[in-house]
């Protein structure tokens, strides 16, 4: 029974951001909320110039929406025949997990609004995003040790692993860490979406085998959520994510995967942001360290691969394939080592 309740997440989740975007790509048309490309970026994107940004708020609105409603519904009819599907912490888990993206989605929200406002491809300082970025993910896990959460994380064959106060700063760092990798990911069409969606189809396999049915809504719904906003996303965009959407997603990847007390699949399961955010920093310690030479033709990697001549589509194609397989490694792991 749990089942059915993925299934209608995922569906509703995927026909309210598909038909949301007959409405927002039109209204932020209207409000020329255009995405301002970067110059030293590809020349061919040029002409994407204009192109509405903030549809993120598609999968935004249509997973905090079903995950709340199908949680708290699939929660009360298990109290309703006395055994509730879901301890409290559990659903602070969920809940507070969807307040974290959407607070991390709320910064982005920002920073795009700077970037329009501005008209130009920079809004909120680094200093200031990394500061709002940290502060929430200090509530975020300030909020789950008051609801009774602790500081034992699962490790694949050996079970789950006490590491104390040294828990938490290296939580914040990652959460951190991951929602930045998230947002250089989101660089061409359909790019973050795609992966997402994969990352949500196995986040949601993880947590069903795990008998975590909140945190399998959860996923349902983002990969639902990022599927039908690629409906509007994919090549050619009709609309880009924004920081709003990049920075909501990864907040929302790091909900789950904490939820589930397996930070460490935040490896394999981010394997594809990671290495954006890797190759960043690759190709900024190369070139000081060189004096000028570059180790990619352009960071971050996907750009690297367009300037080797790979269509958009083919690398959302081939880094998606990636993603996948590398979240089957991570499913693999869960069912035979825990």
């Amino acid at each position: 029974m749990s089942g059915i309740w993925t299934i209608i997440a995922a569906a509703v989740s995927f026909a309210i951001a598909g038909i949301m975007g007959l409405w927002l790509v039109p209204f932020l048309r209207r409000l020329h909320f255009g995405q301002t490309i970067l110059e030293e970026g590809p020349n061919w994107h040029k002409g994407k110039q204009g192109t509405p940004t903030m549809g993120g708020f598609m999968f935004i609105v249509s997973s905090i929406v079903v995950t709340a409603v199908c949680v708290l519904l699939h929660h009360f009819m298990g109290m309703k025949d006395g055994i509730p599907p879901e301890t409290t912490l559990q659903m602070a888990k969920v809940l507070g997990g969807l307040f974290m993206a959407a607070a991390y989605g709320a910064i982005g929200f920002l920073d795009d609004f700077v970037k329009v406002a501005k008209k130009r491809n920079l809004g909120l300082t680094p200093k200031q995003k990394l500061a709002l970025q940290f502060f929430v993910a200090i509530a975020y896990l300030a909020v789950m040790y008051l609801f009774g959460d602790d500081s034992k994380t699962w490790i694949p064959f050996v079970g789950m692993v006490d590491i104390g106060l040294l828990y938490y700063p290296i939580a914040a760092v990652l959460i951190v860490g991951i929602v930045n990798a998230v947002n250089l990911t989101d660089g061409i069409d359909g790019l973050d979406g795609s992966v997402t969606f994969f990352a949500g189809i196995f986040m949601m396999l993880i947590s069903g085998y795990c008998a975590r049915i909140g945190l399998s809504i959860m996923s349902a719904a983002l990969a639902g959520g990022c599927l039908g906003f690629l409906l509007w996303n994919f090549n050619p965009a009709k609309t880009f994510m924004g920081d709003t959407g990049s920075l909501y997603l990864g907040g929302y990847l790091c909900a789950v995967i904490f939820g589930l007390d397996m930070e460490l699949l935040l490896i394999p399961i981010g394997m594809i942001y990671i290495c954006e955010m890797f190759s960043v920093i690759l190709q900024v310690t190369y070139f000081k360290l060189t004096h000028g030479k570059r180790l990619f033709k352009m960071s971050p990697i996907h750009h690297h691969f367009e300037m080797c001549g790979w269509s958009e589509v083919k690398i959302v194609i081939v880094f998606s394939f990636v993603e996948t397989l590398f979240c089957a490694g991570a499913l693999a792991l869960v069912i035979f080592g825990r």
